[in-house]
């Protein structure tokens, strides 16, 4: 009678170690798209809120360069 090799049982401790690690990725994307349409749902629609706030036109000069 022969015994099954160690290298089997570790091919397949890594397969489930991977299996899982998909499952935690796909459930994390999940979460961030859920998240993500939360908090898209609560700001005004139409307005970029990386450039909310900026006035067109010239703007004041910066203390950092007046010397």
């Amino acid at each position: 009678m022969s015994k099954r090799s160690q290298s089997s049982f570790m091919k397949r401790q890594k397969e489930i170690a991977r299996q899982e690690r998909r499952q935690d990725k796909l459930a994390r994307k999940i979460e961030r798209n859920k998240q993500r349409e939360q908090s898209s749902s609560g700001r005004a629609e139409g307005i970029d809120p990386d450039i909310a706030g900026i006035v067109p036109g010239p703007q004041p000069p910066s203390e950092d360069l007046v010397e």
